[in-house]
């Protein structure tokens, strides 16, 4: 993927990438329970916890946030880089504990992610007013599109957590690929799930907070 002083208003790159999608289930519920300076300091501890995770990667060319939702972009040229972005999706999963523990002590939450990870090839364009100082990198395509539909659908009532489209799946190495479940979704083709957590960061919670 090309570096974004490459990018013009008039040119654009096709590149393959891989994007994770990482929403907060039962948003509104939380709206319901909670006044304002509660919500805000919910909000505020997810985004820059959940940036922080996403972040950590040699690999991650963007991080953004829309609401109450972060997404990022990683450059992903070869299957050993998507085995490391599974990495981060299982960080990202982890961090649901660590933020419950916090939030349990101040008797809010508990949070229930939904997490959407997909592989694939992306349109990458600059768009805003030019000369205006106002623009943005936008990625445009299918991989972006279905990685916010599985975190959409990932983490409602019972469902797992974590939802990989099945390009990624398909190019992750054998144990992390088995760490997922194989499922038909109508719409949306085959799907892998997981509840999958990082174990050392895991053992460090139980460890640190009982």
């Amino acid at each position: 993927m090309p570096d974004r002083d490459k990018l013009t208003y008039t040119n654009g790159y096709y590149s393959y990438c891989t994007a994770i999608f990482v929403d907060i289930r039962d948003s509104s519920g939380l709206t319901q329970k909670h006044k304002r300076p509660t919500l805000a300091k919910i909000y505020r501890a997810f985004i820059s916890e959940m940036v922080a995770v996403l972040n950590d990667s040699p690999y991650v060319r963007e991080v953004n946030i829309v609401g109450d939702c972060v997404w990022a972009v990683y450059n992903t040229p070869s299957k050993p880089s998507i085995d490391s972005v599974f990495s981060i999706v299982s960080t990202a999963n982890t961090l649901k504990k660590l933020l419950n523990v916090k939030l349990k002590k101040k008797n809010f939450g508990p949070l229930k992610f939904g997490i959407g990870v997909e592989y694939g090839r992306a349109l990458m364009i600059k768009a805003g007013y030019s000369g205006s100082g106002i623009n943005d990198v936008i990625y445009m395509g299918d991989v972006v599109n279905q990685a916010a539909h599985l975190a959409n659908k990932a983490g409602r009532g019972w469902a797992d957590p974590i939802w990989a489209g099945e390009t990624f799946a398909q190019n992750l190495n054998d144990h992390n690929a088995g760490l997922l479940t194989q499922n038909y979704e109508f719409g949306m083709g085959t799907v892998r799930k997981g509840d999958v957590i990082q174990t050392t960061m895991n053992d460090w919670i139980d460890e640190t907070f009982g």
